[in-house]
């Protein structure tokens, strides 16, 4: 499994694609699908992880648990979110509450990938 983090425009599927060129990996976009229950060959790039552990926690999901599946399923993905945590802590309960797991499982995304880069202004910094 591959992450990689980084802000909001900052060039990350761009990069992501021409890392792997030539190579066939299905985007799923978290903001507007489902990572779960799809039977696919290929190592899907997990764009928007943010977003999909957003609307996972408002529709009440187990977000560590549908995680862990979709890295059981396909090992060899790879995930791309936005970092959430730098700035102004939300005085939404919501807010904080999603910028914490997702925090928190990016931590442990990048403890099991096997490559993990910072992505700004389209250029990548390998961090593992």
């Amino acid at each position: 499994m591959e992450l990689y983090i980084g802000g909001y425009a900052q060039g990350k599927l761009t990069y992501v694609k021409g890392r792997h060129p030539g190579e066939k990996h299905p985007v799923w976009d978290g903001a507007t699908e489902t990572f779960t229950g799809r039977t696919l060959k290929e190592a899907p790039v997990c764009n928007h992880y943010h977003l999909w552990v957003k609307r996972l926690l408002k529709d009440g999901a187990d977000v560590r648990a549908l995680t862990g599946q979709l890295l059981l399923e396909h090992p060899d993905c790879i995930i791309i979110s936005d970092e959430i945590g730098n700035g102004i802590v939300p005085m939404e309960h919501e807010e904080r509450e999603y910028r914490e797991l997702t925090g928190r499982l990016l931590c442990e995304l990048a403890n099991k990938a096997d490559r993990v880069e910072r992505i700004v202004c389209g250029i990548g910094e390998r961090i593992k």
